[in-house]
């Protein structure tokens, strides 16, 4: 086990190295990026995930809560809540597993998710998947990193520091859920907030397989397309 955990720290160590995103972002930007500008989102006087996330807790008198990918416990020991469950391989949280190993022998259910593990669509695709399998009735599943300001905070490989990864991808593909209402609050880097009841805005989008979804389409009407809203809409919806 410890030399598991040692080999996932240098794994993760490499691919974030400075060399190799330097590498990646030479390759996207000669074989993949079309030129495309800055979207222009700007959080900086939105609010953050930590006063979100408990906000919704509290108003919601939420009481399980379980966080996917907790890393520096930068939002996981800020959550004041009567039970948490943090799940993360590296470190951070109460449970060193992958997300996949931890639902596998899951038996709790949950008010509250928050999906901030590896940042590709197929990853979040089952991360959201086996929450909705746990999820309570009347509770939240919520996405950090949904709104990409370019291609480059998008690309994967990842090729930067600031990196969203394609998790917009799976928010697209669950507004085309007739049983799924789903929006994306423009705070902290852009917040996916999926409900399992009736959508209410459902997206009529045909594609085969939303893991091939192009940066220029979101890039043409990111507001349409992720169905953002701001956080005191997101309120009076919940």
């Amino acid at each position: 086990m410890f030399l598991i955990k040692f080999l996932q720290k240098k794994i993760i160590r490499f691919l974030n190295s400075e060399k190799l995103l330097k590498i990646f972002f030479y390759y996207h930007k000669f074989f993949n990026n079309k030129g495309l500008k800055d979207i222009g989102f700007d959080f900086t006087s939105k609010k953050d995930r930590k006063f979100i996330v408990q906000d919704i807790i509290n108003k919601q008198k939420f009481k399980k809560y379980l966080e996917i990918g907790c890393f520096d416990n930068e939002l996981f020991d800020e959550i004041k809540i009567e039970n948490k469950t943090g799940v993360d391989p590296v470190s951070g949280g109460t449970i060193r597993l992958t997300s996949d190993q931890f639902f596998k022998n899951n038996k709790e259910f949950f008010d509250c998710v928050f999906i901030d593990g590896l940042h590709t669509y197929n990853q979040v695709k089952k991360d959201i998947k086996n929450s909705l399998d746990f999820l309570n009735d009347n509770g939240i599943i919520l996405l950090h990193d949904c709104l990409p300001n370019n291609f480059y905070e998008q690309a994967t490989p990842r090729c930067q520091w600031t990196w969203n990864g394609d998790v917009w991808k799976a928010i697209v593909e669950c507004r085309t859920d007739k049983h799924l209402d789903v929006y994306t609050c423009y705070a902290d880097f852009g917040i996916g907030v999926i409900l399992k009841r009736p959508n209410k805005n459902l997206l009529n989008y045909h594609i085969s397989d939303f893991s091939k979804l192009k940066f220029d389409e979101y890039h043409k009407d990111p507001y349409h397309l992720m169905n953002i809203i701001e956080y005191d809409e997101l309120k009076k919806i919940l």
